[in-house]
């Protein structure tokens, strides 16, 4: 078995890293950043992502591990300061893995020319300067006609990110579901959109089809694509996972608790 570790620039984090080496080297667990069979983040969710979309040709092969060396994260399952636990998991593993779902979004441009990306939270798309104006298609019938800042899709561990602060619903990893949520929709007495985050079925898809224009913005993720002349977009539920080491991995209901509620109800 081989190991990767991905780390941020925190001085924290890089701390972690080299103990984390060192007690490799003493018990002979092999390194490999290039080609590995587990990789370790150590920071926090910004970092499981970049490490994510870094080994994303390798998913079927990799299962990922987080340690936090700062505020909680929802994908990393080990604190800073239990990595001679994590050695000792990593010394017994037998394969054990919980996988979740990955949104497959597919964008086709003016010029015909089509790319294909792979999201572990979201996909937004939104218009710089002006008024989206969009065609939402579910399953390929037409829905409704957007007016607003743009449109956000999650997969339902993305649930908890952005999608949750535009109002979204939180879901549980086990259904295999899109979310569609509006990013600051335009409602009045002559246009009107359905105004609720919608639950997509894992045999749909949606597809957005915005009004001409070059100033759009395609966020995958943390990452994002700057005045963009998008045809149509088509998300739907990938057949690719992505993999964590079940080591004691976190029950998904207590990874929302302990994010978003903590233990410390006040009086």
């Amino acid at each position: 078995m081989k190991i990767g570790i991905f780390a941020n620039d925190n001085r924290r984090s890089q701390e972690v890293k080299r103990q984390l080496e060192i007690k490799f080297h003493e018990r002979h667990i092999v390194m490999d950043n290039q080609d590995p069979d587990i990789v370790i983040t150590i920071g926090g969710d910004g970092t499981l992502l970049s490490a994510y979309h870094h080994y994303i040709e390798n998913l079927a092969k990799i299962r990922f591990v987080g340690v936090h060396t700062g505020h909680l994260g929802f994908y990393t399952d080990w604190r800073d300061d239990e990595i001679d636990d994590l050695v000792v998991s990593l010394q017994s593993d037998n394969g054990q893995a919980v996988s979740y779902p990955l949104l497959d979004v597919t964008v086709q441009y003016t010029d015909h020319k089509i790319e294909h990306y792979l999201a572990l939270n979201e996909a937004t798309l939104r218009r710089i300067g002006s008024t989206m104006v969009t065609d939402v298609y579910i399953g390929g019938e037409l829905f409704e006609r957007f007016r607003g800042d743009g449109l956000c899709v999650s997969t339902p561990t993305g649930s908890t990110a952005y999608n949750k602060s535009l109002g979204g619903a939180i879901i549980h990893p086990d259904l295999e579901a899109l979310q569609l949520a509006e990013i600051c929709s335009l409602n009045n007495r002559v246009f009107r959109t359905l105004s609720s985050p919608m639950i997509i079925a894992p045999n749909d898809w949606i597809t957005l089809v915005p009004g001409k224009g070059s100033d759009f913005l395609l966020t995958i993720d943390s990452d994002s694509y700057h005045n963009k002349s998008v045809a149509r977009i088509l998300f739907k539920v990938s057949k690719k996972r992505i993999y964590f080491a079940k080591y004691r991995h976190n029950e998904f209901w207590r990874r929302v608790k302990d994010a978003f509620i903590g233990d410390d109800y006040g009086d």
